[in-house]
């Protein structure tokens, strides 16, 4: 399989956010916030023209992400900021757009 330019970047956030203070993209520093109650990790980033949100998947919501989540696998949703639609995520590294095969 081969993995896109997107699948690589997105990859290479999740795995930064999930294992570091920051997120290095394209030389850019970016801090890792912590956002909500379950200070979930949270970073906004920009990628093909489009800023998007790269977060860490609360394990205690019921859905199947939730699920992975509370038997320990990393999983991170990217959600597009200007439409508010989640557009891809990953898991343990493998990333899944959506609305793609």
């Amino acid at each position: 399989m081969v993995l896109t330019e997107v699948e690589k970047v997105l990859g290479s956030v999740a795995a930064q956010l999930m294992n570091g203070e920051e997120v290095i993209l394209e030389g850019q520093k970016i801090r890792v916030k912590r956002v909500g109650s379950g200070r979930l990790r949270m970073v906004q980033f920009r990628m093909n023209g489009r800023v998007l949100e790269a977060i860490e998947q609360n394990p205690e919501k019921p859905s199947r992400w939730g699920k992975l989540a509370r038997e320990k696998h990393q999983v991170v949703q990217f959600r597009d900021v200007e439409t508010h639609k989640y557009v891809a995520v990953s898991v343990d590294g493998e990333v899944r757009e959506y609305g793609k095969s």
